[in-house]
């Protein structure tokens, strides 16, 4: 059993990684600035502000794994690059891992081809939310070499408009866009949850990057 710190745990994405967390029984910590409306059974929430190097401290000093879910959207654009400089060496002194959710722009569409934020398909409106995550994961690639960290794409199609359903599986692959054969790239909150909750149990990319669709 690992001690788990979710932040943004009450999010789209991270209470599916909480949940998951928890059904497997993790000791987990979910950090928002609101109580959820319906607590996951298993889980333990804390409320406060990400962004405070204080609570960073704190948090980081009682866990094994700090998995970052939240999103660079309404008030929290420009913030998590913010999280992300407090986090990645407070985690490197202490030992703990870090796991990132990203997004699917810095993904390349194709292996010769370029990312996905760069082409004229990418929403204008999601641009500085990917931007920001991009940077979140240069920062981790020049971190100090004893970090431990992992970073998720997701699929294009990712996210609480498409929630789709639980199926248990889902596929991984490096920088490159993952479509299935009709040319979707979707994946369900709940196998996000599967990807994270596994790579934390069976470590299988240390320091990098790497996508996750069906």
């Amino acid at each position: 059993m690992s001690h788990i710190t979710v932040l943004g745990g009450t999010g789209y994405a991270g209470s599916h990684i909480a949940a998951e967390a928890a059904s497997r029984g993790h000791d987990v910590v979910a950090v928002s600035r609101h109580a959820p409306e319906n607590p996951i059974e298993g889980v333990n929430y804390v409320t406060g502000d990400a962004t405070s190097r204080e609570l960073l401290t704190d948090l980081v000093s009682k866990t094994d794994v700090v998995l970052l879910s939240l999103a660079p959207r309404g008030e929290m654009l420009g913030k998590v690059i913010q999280v992300a400089a407090v986090l990645i060496p407070l985690a490197a002194q202490h030992g703990v891992r870090v796991g990132v959710l990203g997004g699917a722009g810095s993904l390349k569409v194709s292996e010769d081809g370029p990312r996905l934020i760069d082409t004229d398909a990418f929403p204008a409106e999601f641009k500085p939310e990917s931007i920001e995550m991009i940077e979140v994961l240069e920062d981790l690639r020049a971190a100090d070499e004893s970090l431990e960290w992992f970073y998720i794409s997701p699929a294009a199609g990712f996210g609480g408009y498409n929630p789709g359903e639980r199926k248990g599986t889902y596929r991984t692959g490096s920088d490159v866009l993952i479509n299935d054969d009709a040319g979707n790239s979707d994946l369900s909150g709940a196998d996000l949850g599967i990807a994270f909750i596994d790579e934390v149990e069976k470590p299988k990319h240390r320091n990098e990057r790497f996508a996750v669709a069906y």
